[in-house]
């Protein structure tokens, strides 16, 4: 393409794909450090048991072994922190109780560390964990976050009462929502479990710790989503470094989708552990303890119920919800079923009453915090399973029920945003535009038809709505620091031009899959109207780039694009004013356009090139400017971005075996202006598989002793290619309001909208044959499907 060739909205290959399509990718496994030596755990075998003696002197005298580690060693050391606070309804805070690098005295969930062993290779670390002896007094143990909080259970920790980490509640009055729902003309309630997920990355998490004891400075390389917030809760309230000490580096990482935003205990360990004996030392987890320790995502345990008029409008919503914790807090874990969930129960729809009712819940499992949606897909599954079965319950058509009750179309400009009644304003959005496409799509009158013949035939067809809002570009400080967060989320860009006229680009954003080498690329180039290819983007280095707040909620265009956008206006700005020096006129008669500073109105310009090495070799430059062109900027947005879109589900259902058969899917998504289409088509395609392998055949199993069970890839069943159709997708476009390039986010959208548009579709084909199911547990296996039909 020519410098002066547009590349926002041009669907560009992805730049990084060649390194890792051809092997060339570094991932943090990939490093060997010189010196370098290795790292396994001991791990608790039981969900919940006191450690009565440990015997660590067999595996000390192993081959190959460097050192042992107890949590007696590291007892001084504070925990690893909740970066949310979360208060009860009284206004009392949340209840944090440490969570130990290593456990001393009793582990509370499957996987606690107890010892870590370092030896000279991995298959001697592992070896020497067989010779380590735990003396462990077996207790009663609690997984179901309903089944915690009530009188009896056995506690995960000693200090909090019932398990309850926090009681809280955003909306209108319980008293008005309840005046509501007596008066409604029907209600709809449901009872239901969003179940627990593995996040299964493609890549397992992986940390080398380095100590250098000439320089006194720490080396973290991590498979991180956010280098430097794990630099900053590492220094700041574990290990007491100061930070300056400390360099974090996440190289390559091969996918999150949100298991790697958090700090985890292994990265502090190593990285103190080095100091210790002197010399790096690797932990990469295998799968068996990604799927035990891997922040888990989703299960929740909630009733919820919503009332109508007699004409369909939704006079009311109530929500309670029972949030499952695991054993221990996590980075975000409190901000998930609250901040994340319960603000989002406005959904599309007009509803005048909304009370939501959370309960965070420690148990003895594994984690819980953000996967992919992180809350968002909760409450839309809450909202849009609601709809449907209304609609079903009410005996009137589901499309016109949104319809009946969507948010008047507004742009955030002319119209101001809608305030929800659960705290949030929206920024712009017209929902009615992307269900009519979604309808238009699948020819929805000309499907009932066919329906009905299909049952004649013997087959079960059904449809299945959902329409979807979720908050993305997570970051304005000042709205989530009175929401509780402990750091303010906003993004650093900083645009380097080098005196040839190369961009150097620094972004606090760090990928871990998303193309931020290609998007943050088509908008340099783009802006500056200069060729891709010389613009160089530089992220995941705590010593290159000088801050960040790094990748999750969908995040990197409207906050990290944001602010580089803003580096990019200072250098042109500064460009005027060397070309109006250069071209002897006024600043502000000189205009910036395809890469050139021009008059107005004139031929005389210089292009972009020229003005870089001006500001370099500054021999003719303005007497009160300092040389170089090199800006960084903070972007803080003033609100959310808010994402939308239909997704409809057409489903077969075998009524001899229950099993569930994809026919069609169909994703219209609004995610506002879009750099990359075929980037973003990309990201709505991942997330769909996603949701739908929630609905269709993810979920943890713990069994009465806290134990996985089905904690293999043999057990757990993943989504496939051949468990899909091809996947229809289109767009509506309906800009951001507030950030300079008019984004929403694309990230999370897929896996917010599908799970509940296959499980509706599904149901409505259970309804169309006369069996008048309410709700079947995700995941719907053939086994459960064929329970319910018969």
């Amino acid at each position: 393409m020519s410098a002066t060739t547009s590349y926002i909205g041009k669907s560009v290959k992805r730049v990084e794909d060649k390194r890792f399509i051809t092997g060339k990718g570094k991932y943090t496994d990939d490093i060997i450090l010189a010196g370098m030596v290795h790292g396994a755990f001991v791990r608790s075998p039981h969900a919940n048991a006191k450690i009565k003696k440990i015997d660590i002197s067999k595996a000390k005298a192993m081959p190959g072994v460097i050192a042992i580690f107890t949590g007696a060693d590291v007892a001084a050391i504070n925990g690893v922190p909740c970066g949310w606070q979360v208060n009860f309804k009284n206004g009392d805070t949340m209840k944090e109780p440490k969570h130990p690098l290593l456990v001393a005295d009793r582990t509370k969930h499957v996987g606690d560390p107890v010892a870590f062993i370092i030896a000279e290779s991995r298959e001697e670390a592992k070896d020497a964990i067989e010779m380590v002896s735990v003396d462990y007094e077996k207790l009663s143990c609690v997984t179901n976050p309903a089944e915690a909080v009530k009188p009896g259970a056995p506690l995960v920790h000693d200090d909090v009462p019932n398990n309850i980490c926090f009681d809280w509640e955003l909306g209108n009055p319980k008293s008005e929502v309840e005046e509501a729902l007596s008066k409604a003309s029907h209600v709809t309630t449901l009872d239901f479990v969003n179940q627990r997920l593995v996040p299964n990355a493609m890549e397992p998490r992986s940390y080398i710790g380095s100590y250098d004891e000439t320089s006194d400075k720490y080396t973290l390389y991590t498979s991180t989503q956010n280098p430097h917030l794990i630099r900053l809760l590492m220094c700041a309230f574990v290990l007491g470094i100061p930070e300056h000490k400390v360099r974090v580096v996440g190289p390559d990482v091969g996918g999150g989708f949100g298991s790697k935003i958090y700090h985890y205990t292994e990265e502090a360990l190593v990285t103190w552990c080095s100091k210790e004996i002197g010399r790096p030392i690797k932990w990469t987890s295998e799968r068996a303890e990604s799927f035990l320790l891997d922040a888990h995502g989703r299960d929740h345990v909630t009733k919820a119920e919503m009332g109508f008029d007699k004409d369909g409008k939704i006079l009311a919503l109530r929500v309670k919800t029972f949030a499952n914790l695991g054993a221990y807090l996590s980075t975000f874990s409190t901000c998930v079923p609250t901040y994340l969930h319960g603000t989002l129960l406005q959904g599309l729809y007009t509803t005048p009453k909304i009370n939501v009712d959370v309960t965070g819940v420690f148990t003895h499992t594994n984690a819980v915090d953000a996967y992919r949606g992180a809350g968002r897909p909760e409450a839309t599954y809450i909202l849009e399973r609601l709809l449907d079965l209304s609609a079903l319950e009410m005996n009137v058509d589901p499309t016109e029920l949104r319809f009946k009750n969507f948010i008047p179309p507004f742009d955030g400009v002319k119209q101001p945003g809608y305030q929800t009644q659960v705290a949030l304003q929206y920024d712009s959005g017209n929902y009615h535009g992307v269900l009519e496409k979604g309808l238009e799509i699948l020819d929805y009158k000309n499907f009932r038809k066919q329906q009905k013949e299909s049952a004649k035939n013997g087959k079960l067809l059904g449809v299945g709505f959902s329409t979807y809002i979720e908050a993305c570009g997570i970051a304005p400080s000042a709205v989530v620091g009175s929401l509780g967060a402990r750091a303010g989320l906003y993004e650093v860009g900083q645009v380097r031009v080098q005196p040839t006229g190369k961009v150097s680009v620094f972004t606090g954003s760090h990928s871990h899959g998303q193309g931020h080498e290609t998007t943050f690329a088509q908008v340099v180039a783009d802006k500056l109207g200069i060729p891709m290819e010389d613009v160089d983007i530089i992220h995941g280095d705590s010593d290159t780039v000088a801050f960040g707040m790094g990748t999750y909620g969908s995040r990197s265009l409207a906050v990290g694009g944001s602010a580089i956008v803003k580096s990019i206006e200072k250098i042109v700005e500064k460009g005027k004013k060397i070309a109006a020096h250069k071209l002897e006129a006024s600043e502000q008669d000189i205009e910036f356009v395809d890469g050139k500073f021009t008059i107005k109105g004139t031929s005389k310009s210089l292009n972009f090139a020229e003005i870089a090495l001006t500001a370099y070799v500054p021999h003719v430059y303005p007497a009160d400017l300092e040389p170089g062109l090199d800006f960084s900027s903070f972007y803080d947005p003033k609100n959310f971005t808010y994402p939308f879109g239909c997704h409809i589900a057409v489903v077969e259902i075998d009524r001899e075996t229950g099993k569930v058969d994809l026919k069609r899917f169909i994703a219209v998504d609004d995610v506002g202006n879009v750099i990359n289409p075929m980037i973003v088509e990309g990201q709505i395609h991942g997330g769909v598989a996603q949701g739908m392998g929630q609905a269709l055949l993810e979920g943890v199993e713990y069994d009465e002793d806290g134990q996985i069970s089905n904690g293999s890839y043999m057990d757990y069943c993943m989504p496939r290619a051949d468990d899909f159709p091809m996947f229809e997708t289109a767009s509506q476009v309906t800009p951001c309001p507030h950030n300079p390039l008019g984004v929403k986010g694309a990230g999370e959208a897929g896996c917010i909208g599908s799970t509940p548009a296959v499980v509706n579709a599904v149901i409505d084909a259970l309804w169309s044959s006369g069996k008048k199911v309410k709700d079947i547990r995700m995941p719907l296996t053939p086994e459960r499907v064929w329970k319910a039909m018969n």
